[in-house]
């Protein structure tokens, strides 16, 4: 976006900024600190899929930081907000495996009526999850309006014994567990270590395959789906 002066006459968001009439919408604006050339700028909605609920997402906030930056250094305002996340890692193997697939819908709903309801311009859209990123990319799809997919980034891989373990590691060492191959102290050393900090699993699984896949359709920047998500590189 270049910077100055706005012709918002074609921008959604014309609807909540210009004119007499959009005086009360304006005034919840400057509640929320901003000025007069801000509302003036258009709004690009950051939205991003941080909760506590795992690894994958426990970034995101941070990453949507360096986003809100880089909207501002461009001429828009950055507007944002959050949703949920249902991450299969936890949710699986009992009753809240029910939940998992209904996530991926409940998220681009979500970040569609929080786009339309406020009638942002454009959409930068932070995942790292099974289901958010999908979820996420579905979102921009429906709303056809300019959109970045931003990838949250892979978890590192921990170590034991001078070998990178991760979290495929657990899940086997659960069989060898149940078979009578694997010490209490053992599985509960490894479980420790294997995910070592915030990321998506560390495998080709869903969040890292997605991750490619937003690549390769054009929604992500090339090549920015790489780095894991501890790297400070990602702000950049």
């Amino acid at each position: 976006m270049l910077k100055g002066k706005t012709d918002k006459s074609r921008l959604p968001s014309r609807h909540v900024t210009e004119g007499p009439s959009r005086a009360p919408h304006r005034s919840y604006y400057y509640a929320m600190g901003l000025d007069d050339d801000e509302i003036a700028q258009p709004f690009v909605g950051v939205a991003t899929c941080w909760n506590e609920a795992a690894p994958c997402n426990i970034s995101l906030n941070r990453q949507a930081q360096a986003v809100k930056l880089g909207v501002k250094s461009g001429g828009g305002t950055p507007r944002e907000f959050t949703t949920i996340t249902v991450t299969d890692g936890i949710a699986m193997g009992h009753e809240g495996m029910r939940s998992s697939l209904a996530s991926r819908e409940a998220i681009a709903d979500t970040v569609e009526l929080t786009m339309r309801g406020h009638c942002y311009d454009a959409i930068v859209g932070l995942a790292g999850c099974d289901k958010s990123l999908p979820g996420m990319m579905m979102a921009m799809v429906r709303l056809n309006t300019p959109s970045v997919f931003i990838y949250g980034g892979s978890i590192l891989p921990g170590r034991l014994n001078g070998k990178d373990v991760t979290v495929q590691d657990v899940f086997e060492a659960v069989g060898q567990h149940q078979a009578g191959n694997m010490t209490d102290e053992a599985l509960r050393t490894l479980e420790r270590v294997a995910c070592p900090s915030a990321g998506a699993c560390g495998g080709q699984f869903t969040a890292n395959t997605m991750a490619c896949v937003s690549e390769a359709i054009g929604l992500a920047l090339p090549n920015s789906s790489g780095a894991p998500a501890p790297y400070e590189s990602r702000a950049h």
